[in-house]
């Protein structure tokens, strides 16, 4: 009868253990950094809630390659999910970076109204691009850095600029305003930054930290360019092959982890601003004329890639409408 009752429970280990799942996911976020702390966090949680069906195993650091390499190994059925920023997934689903059009944003309140709306549709898009949203997350607003004073468009041009690879806004914008850049993958640029390869980035002011650019560049363009944002994303078979009440506590436990990393990303973007001008770094802002050249270059982009379809009329539409809520309910005028 032991022996009866020894095997019955063997088989239902097995039985357990042969239902469980590893997502294996990929970032190039450094160990330590909060986005790693909250990934941590809610893997934790996942394996808890779902008694060891569901295990998340991270590969930080950039370890797995760059974005690329990433999707191609997620394809594969290496990794079943990543970390990338929105114009690393544009290859993949070309909405990804719209919250990214220069200048589409004026403040973090607005922001964060847009979202509550738009945030669905998007996650909606990645589904049908065969990736699973889990986490989108707000990294705040991107500024210029560089190695040498950049107080003009003619003082930038003379610089040696990074776009992100595969950051189709970036390069359409650059190519607005008439500036030369030098495409990298995010993982290439510190070194090419000490090696005189590139002299100026885009990047928030935590990321300039977490990255160690900050060691690099001297001079800040106090204006900020673009909402920067993170997505956690899975593949979609991977994910499908989850339980129904797997896949619910796998979206709960990311989505707290991303409204923390949301929450987190304002203090630290404040505080590694402060960080940067105590380290003798220079905010400079450009002077109202530079700055209307840039917004009309942010005008121009937005044109360019509605004209050749690379980003969504009807998503545009819908952040646009949600703009129009805001400032009402903000008792502003449209700018």
């Amino acid at each position: 009868m032991l022996r009866k009752g020894f095997g019955v429970a063997f088989a239902l280990v097995f039985a357990g253990t042969a239902q469980a799942a590893t997502l294996k996911i990929a970032t190039v976020a450094p160990e330590g950094t909060v986005w790693m702390k909250e990934m941590r966090e809610a893997g934790t949680n996942i394996k808890t809630r779902t008694a060891a069906r569901v295990d998340v195993k991270y590969f930080p650091g950039g370890v797995m390659g760059n974005d690329a390499a990433v999707l191609r190994k997620m394809k594969l059925g290496q990794l079943q999910g990543g970390a990338f920023t929105a114009g690393e997934l544009s290859p993949v689903y070309a909405d990804a970076q719209i919250y990214s059009l220069p200048f589409l944003f004026t403040t973090l309140d607005e922001v964060a109204y847009v979202r509550k709306t738009v945030d669905p549709m998007l996650r909606e898009g990645f589904r049908k691009a065969g990736l699973e949203a889990v986490g989108l997350s707000g990294g705040g607003f991107a500024y210029l850095m560089s190695t040498k004073q950049v107080r003009s468009k003619d003082e930038l041009r003379a610089t040696k600029v990074w776009s992100p690879q595969n950051d189709k806004i970036a390069q359409v914008a650059f190519e607005q305003a008439g500036v030369p850049v030098i495409s990298l993958p995010i993982g290439d640029v510190y070194t090419s930054l000490q090696t005189g390869l590139l002299e100026t980035v885009g990047i928030t002011t935590s990321g300039a930290i977490a990255f160690q650019w900050h060691t690099k560049v001297k001079h800040v363009v106090d204006l900020p360019l673009s909402y920067v944002v993170g997505v956690l994303a899975l593949d979609s078979k991977a994910y499908g092959k989850l339980s129904p009440e797997d896949q619910k506590i796998v979206d709960e436990e990311f989505h707290q982890a991303f409204v923390d990393m949301d929450a987190a990303g304002l203090k630290d973007n404040e505080s590694a601003r402060a960080a940067l001008v105590k380290q003798g770094i220079r905010f400079e802002a450009p002077s109202a004329a530079e700055q209307q050249f840039w917004r009309d270059v942010g005008t121009a982009t937005m044109k360019k890639m509605l004209a050749e379809k690379q980003i969504s009329g009807d998503l545009l539409a819908a952040i646009q409408k949600q703009q129009a809520a805001w400032q009402t309910l903000a008792g502003k005028s449209t700018p």
